[in-house]
């Protein structure tokens, strides 16, 4: 009996790929943080990847801070998309739908394929992780800049 529970578990670390890699550790500040593309926001937003990409792990994530007054152009997300609240105050509007207030602890979903946009309010900072998966190779569909009057509308209370 015993040989037989070696046997399995030993087949089982083998198919599990347990013994074939080793833990990888990207350090704080090895990641070079980049101003987001005036083509997808307006303002300044200031983007710290923190993994990409990489078989088996099909998915990305950064963390995301936007200067008071910025914000994402309007996009979707193929897979849908995860966001973390970790620090200021920001707002997220999901097209069609009155503005959100986001505080840090709040994580949001958004579904794929949901026209949305989120960033810092006028006066206050926001960061966030963002967090998606691949699907046909993308993550992200960029549309057109959010409006003044669209940013400066009143939030759902």
């Amino acid at each position: 009996m015993f040989k037989l529970t070696a046997t399995v578990f030993a087949a089982a670390l083998t198919v599990s790929g347990a013994c074939a890699q080793s833990q990888e550790i990207s350090e704080n500040g090895s990641r070079d943080a980049t101003v987001g593309s005036a083509d997808y926001f307006t303002g300044t937003a200031l983007i710290e990847p923190v993994y990409s990409n990489s078989d088996p792990f099909v998915g990305s994530a950064a963390k995301v801070t936007f200067f008071p007054g910025a914000r994402s152009n309007w996009h979707t997300h193929p897979a849908g998309q995860r966001l973390v609240v970790t620090e200021g105050k920001g707002w997220v509007q999901e097209e069609g739908q009155d503005k959100q207030v986001l505080r840090p602890g709040d994580v949001v979903w958004c579904p794929p394929g949901v026209k949305h946009w989120h960033g810092a309010t006028a006066t206050t900072s926001m960061s966030h992780y963002a967090i998606q998966q691949f699907k046909d190779d993308e993550t992200v569909v960029w549309m057109d800049p959010v409006t003044d009057e669209q940013y400066n509308a009143e939030p759902a209370q």
